[in-house]
């Protein structure tokens, strides 16, 4: 059963998938200009610009990534510390230094996470658009509305049209984010333009061959068409849809076949996404694999599986969804190469330091600002001077002598960071502040009343 999804986007990713369909619109008048009238060349240059305006998403991933290589042995030690601790403390301690060692190195635990979740609205209606193409590049849409025209204008075709849809085992279904209504045309008195062009840019030549196989519809076969302001016959129209819709004898809105030369789309699908895996889950020469690490089995696995499960998927779907995974496969990895020669040039500990830097103007904004001359003390001593002062306050309290670590102890929950006027942490410690001053005057109060109880 093959399921029709209607018109343009709607909903949360609607903007998203216009701006799309309008660069893939520009594509096809682009290459049109040529000569070349080929969705499947479109969808490859689609894939490359679409991937160039991800570059800045894609280099800061990469960044990272490299980022990540020179943090995880620091953060593997921090696990085999605490393994199999699962007390409160523990954790709490746990999570402490695991945010000091983010904090050294200016990153965020959601540094990796953040491009992909920017990108994945991307991806969701770059798909949608792909699959309805004739919605948004306006000349392919034109082919197909030509025919709805001159279908539309044939006394009762609606309920032969809905046998048709039964017989050849089509679904028109209204797309509505992850789920979908079947549309029942027979509550229409006339079917909807846009519904005839849904349903038509899903039919591959088998498709045509049946629509003119009955008899009804045989009518219009020869009937002439305008296009572009020359006269073409349905027949004509329809050999230009599937050339078209064409690629080197296949028609991209076909399903690939294991005993079909279409079986090749799956096989390069798989091979180019196990090579892009392969090149974004690559460490650094002097970095050995560690077993106990996580991030590293998980990135294994999903380096081999998904692959595989992307050559699945390309069996089920058409052929044209196939191309597109195998041109961004191909795209990413030469994006992949050129990054990793960019950054092999990069001096690490520069972009360390620069990484520290933003990360201090973001608290900085967050209203906390650090002490420089703190920070240099605690970068002399090997503290981290982006965490908390706590521990840099902790250690100079075990150093001191027994008469200075008794003012120390007072100064134990000090902090080398002050606070903006304006910001939340100021109002808050300027609270508790207070507290602590009506907490000492009381204290005061009541140590002369038994002072003077005491002489009474």
């Amino acid at each position: 059963m093959q399921t029709v999804f209607l018109s343009q986007v709607q909903g949360i990713l609607k903007p998203i998938a216009w701006v799309l369909g309008n660069i893939l619109n520009a594509i096809y008048n682009f290459v049109e200009l040529f000569g070349i009238e080929n969705i499947a060349l479109c969808i490859v240059l689609f894939t490359f610009v679409v991937k160039m305006l991800m570059l800045p998403l894609t280099i800061k991933q990469q960044k990272f990534t490299k980022l990540q290589s020179k943090m995880s042995p620091e953060l593997t030690k921090i696990q085999q510390k605490y393994k199999g601790k699962k007390d409160e403390e523990s954790l709490r301690r746990q999570q402490s230094e695991t945010q000091a060692v983010y904090a050294k190195y200016g990153a965020s635990p959601m540094g990796g996470c953040l491009p992909l979740l920017i990108s994945l609205p991307i991806m969701f209606a770059l798909y949608r658009v792909i699959y309805a193409i004739p919605a948004y590049v306006t000349d392919v849409g034109g082919l197909y509305g030509s025919i709805a025209d001159k279908l539309q204008g044939i006394s009762g075709y609606k309920n032969t049209l809905i046998d048709f849809i039964t017989q050849n085992s089509l679904v028109l279904s209204q797309q509505s984010g992850c789920s979908s209504t079947v549309i029942d045309l027979s509550i229409y008195q006339d079917v909807p333009r846009e519904y005839l062009i849904d349903l038509f840019s899903k039919f591959n030549p088998a498709n045509w061959d049946a629509f003119f196989d009955v008899d009804l519809f045989s009518s219009i076969k020869e009937a002439a068409i305008s296009i572009n302001g020359s006269s073409m016959s349905v027949s004509e129209v329809v050999d230009k849809i599937v050339s078209v819709n064409g690629l080197f004898g296949l028609s991209i809105l076909d399903r690939p076949e294991i005993k079909s030369i279409s079986v090749v789309i799956p096989v390069l699908a798989v091979i180019s996404q196990f090579i892009q895996g392969k090149l974004q889950s690559a460490v650094n020469a002097n970095k050995k694999t560690n077993t106990d690490d996580p991030a590293q089995q998980t990135t294994k696995m999903m380096t081999t599986i998904m692959p595989i499960m992307s050559g699945a998927f390309c069996l089920m779907l058409p052929i044209g969804v196939g191309i597109y995974w195998i041109a961004s496969a191909i795209f990413t990895i030469i994006q992949t190469l050129f990054i990793n020669k960019y950054l092999d040039k990069v001096n690490v500990d520069e972009m360390l330091e620069k990484s520290k830097e933003k990360n201090i103007k973001r608290q900085e904004k967050l209203g906390v600002s650090y002490d420089n001359k703190m920070a240099e003390v605690a970068k002399t001593k090997g503290l981290n001077y982006n965490n908390s002062s706590e521990e840099y306050d902790n250690t100079s309290y075990k150093k001191n002598s027994n008469k200075k670590s008794k003012q120390a102890g007072a100064d134990y929950k000090r902090s080398n960071v002050s606070y903006s006027s304006k910001s939340i942490a100021a109002n808050a410690n300027l609270l508790a502040s207070k507290a602590s001053a009506k907490k000492e005057e009381a204290k005061n109060t009541n140590s002369s009343e038994n002072n003077e109880n005491s002489e009474s």
